[in-house]
């Protein structure tokens, strides 16, 4: 009897919900983000990179062209990641105590530390680990 009446207050179930959790930690991320961004609406991810790859990341970018390929839909994000950050036509600002300043993706603290590692990755991290 209460299954019924669940059942009459929500109404005729429907298909059941995205499977996010039988995939890896980033593949299941991306289908999270490619299933919830696909209406019209305002973005906002704060670090999504986080459970992506450099592949993953690949990926989620071609997921951003597509949101703005929609023609309806605006993201906001904020990243540590030089590979999201490089997203074209993106407007990248760096907050400060002063407040909001633009700033190149080359000029981020994220770009740079990235680039000395890929420059020399054992003196780096024999740099970093003796400090």
């Amino acid at each position: 009897m209460a299954r019924y009446l669940d059942e009459a207050a929500i109404g005729t179930p429907g298909p059941p919900p995205p499977d996010f959790l039988s995939h890896s930690h980033g593949e299941g991320f991306l289908r999270f983000f490619e299933e919830r961004c696909r209406k019209q609406g305002i973005y906002i991810f704060d670090e999504p990179e986080s459970a992506l790859s450099p592949a993953r990341q690949m990926e989620f970018l071609k997921l951003m062209r597509r949101i703005e390929d929609s023609g309806h839909c605006q993201v906001i994000m904020a990243t540590h990641s030089p590979m999201l950050m490089a997203y074209p036509g993106a407007r990248l600002l760096r907050l400060s105590k002063y407040g909001l300043d633009p700033v190149t993706v080359e000029e981020t603290d994220h770009y740079k530390v990235m680039r000395e590692f890929y420059d020399d990755p054992a003196r780096f991290v024999e740099a970093v680990m003796e400090e």
